[in-house]
């Protein structure tokens, strides 16, 4: 078991920054996701842990070692690629040994931990099958058994769900949280879907353009992001964003967006009061905008007057895309709403969750 560190690491490739500065302390047993768009750097970080990428500048630590100038096969770690890559001439038993093998571990210790390890996975009945006849969970499964029976210190998984379909892929995040839980060995996984990161990660790290956004639990980036990035990718839709000022009204403070006004309550007012008569950037989640037919009880709510352009019906909710003025944006309401495509209407914002970014910096103005 071990902890990781990155102090201050930096990986160029010519004069492209794909890492910047990046510091982050992965606890031992923790299961940390390195979420971000697709080029963000979250994958070069991984295959600078690795030892696959040399990295330009910083300290890369596995436990107290530092590991910046030692080989990938000897840094105790194991990796799990979004490529299977299996050997499609060995069988399942052969593809999960084949390291080991490498390395002239004892046949009967090989026979233990590949036995084992199919235990965990699930497997025992494929160890002599042939790659080609495996359905695409299976396969991965089989690249998630060769990781374990390394018995790293250190799992790294880089996209390992993203060639499985949607509902296997459901399942798959489900598998890896159990085996988390099992083994009890740092796991570091790189995503760019922050459903999985959600779902999975007991830490989260948000990464854009090579810069470390965030790295919190997976509810405190939901609930307090420190920025207009962080608050626009996490959360499915996402959420909305007003570009507005904050102003007076009749000693109330409002957010004025030019096509509606709605008022901040006054429990929630204090800590913006220094920014009235700036710009800034309202946001709002998509849950939290309710059918006005269909507003929740014991919240501040606010009418603001939209004409309904798409609906969504989920089952268990509905989708609403709506315009007002200038702005569109989406809300996910009570199925029983009867809103449809084409009608004015009026609907709730929930005026005790929402989130107000400086429009200059787009950092968030904490409440």
């Amino acid at each position: 078991m071990a902890r990781v560190t990155f102090e201050n690491v930096v990986k160029k490739f010519g004069d492209v920054i794909a890492v910047n500065n990046l510091n982050i302390d992965v606890a031992d047993k923790e299961f940390l996701v390195l979420v971000g768009p697709s080029g963000c750097g979250k994958t070069t970080a991984l295959r600078c842990l690795a030892g696959l990428e040399e990295i330009t500048d910083g300290t890369i630590k596995i436990g107290e070692r530092v590991v910046n100038d030692i080989a990938p096969k000897d840094r105790d770690i194991a990796m799990v690629f979004q490529s299977y890559a299996l050997y499609p001439h060995l069988s399942v038993y052969d593809n999960m040994a084949f390291g080991l093998k490498l390395r002239k571990v004892p046949r009967d210790e090989i026979k233990r931990r590949v036995g084992e390890a199919a235990d965990i996975l699930g497997i025992q009945d494929l160890l002599e099958r042939k790659p080609r006849q495996l359905s695409g969970g299976q396969r991965q499964r089989v690249a998630v058994g060769r990781a374990i029976v390394r018995e790293p210190k250190v799992f790294l998984f880089d996209e390992p769900l993203s060639n499985l379909d949607a509902k296997l892929r459901v399942a798959m995040r489900a598998e890896i949280s159990k085996l988390h839980q099992r083994l009890q060995t740092t796991f570091i996984y790189v995503t760019h879907d922050q459903m999985e990161a959600m779902t999975m990660a007991s830490r989260i790290a948000v990464i854009n353009k090579g810069l470390l956004q965030q790295l919190d639990t997976p509810q405190n980036l939901y609930d307090h992001p420190n920025n207009l990035f962080v608050a626009g990718f996490i959360g499915t839709p996402a959420m909305n964003f007003f570009p507005g000022k904050l102003r007076k009204d009749n000693g109330k403070l409002v957010v004025d967006t030019g096509d509606f006004v709605v008022p901040i309550p006054a429990k929630k007012a204090k800590p913006y009061e220094n920014h009235a008569g700036k710009d800034i950037i309202f946001g709002i989640r998509p849950e939290n905008i309710h059918d006005a037919e269909f507003v929740p009880t014991n919240i501040d709510s606010e009418k603001v007057a939209v004409k309904i352009d798409l609906t969504e019906l989920m089952g268990n909710e509905i989708f609403l895309y709506m315009v007002s003025g200038k702005h569109t944006f989406v809300a996910r309401v009570d199925p029983r709403s009867q809103l449809r495509v084409g009608q004015q209407a009026d609907v709730a914002f929930d005026m005790d969750n929402f989130h107000i970014f400086d429009a200059a910096t787009e950092e968030a103005i904490k409440a």
